[in-house]
């Protein structure tokens, strides 16, 4: 059980031809405060969720501040990321994400999790609307 509420080495996103891919290519939506970066592959991935998380040094001058909503955001997303692994094996799809926060104040870890709660699920719905659309 413990293994599903995981976020490995595999999942996260780290190559830098993803992260110019998703930015260039992908497509975004926002649930306030966090900012949604999605992209389906060209190429099959090693996992079926590639993710990352980052903040604005712009509004976060220190990197403490920084480093802890990285934390909150990383672990409302492993929480969280369930229904939306069962939704891309299911489907035989993957997606490489990013999760933005673009809020200017500190957040606490229960707004976090509903936002992400919120935000997973519209990226499931918008990945079934791209599916639909594409069949």
């Amino acid at each position: 059980m413990a293994k599903t509420f995981s976020y490995g080495k595999k999942e996260k996103l780290k190559r830098r031809k993803l992260l110019e891919e998703i930015f260039s290519k992908g497509k975004t939506f926002t649930i306030h405060p966090i900012k949604v970066f999605y992209l389906q592959p060209s190429q099959p991935l090693d996992f079926p969720v590639k993710a990352g998380v980052g903040v604005s040094g712009k509004y976060f001058k220190k990197a403490v501040h920084r480093n802890c909503i990285k934390r909150l955001l990383r672990e409302a997303y492993r929480t969280e990321k369930i229904l939306l692994h069962e939704y891309l094996t299911t489907h035989g799809k993957q997606v490489i994400i990013f999760l933005l926060y673009v809020d200017k104040v500190l957040p606490d870890y229960a707004t976090v999790k509903i936002k992400m709660q919120l935000a997973l699920n519209r990226l499931i719905t918008q990945l079934n609307e791209t599916s639909v659309s594409n069949t």
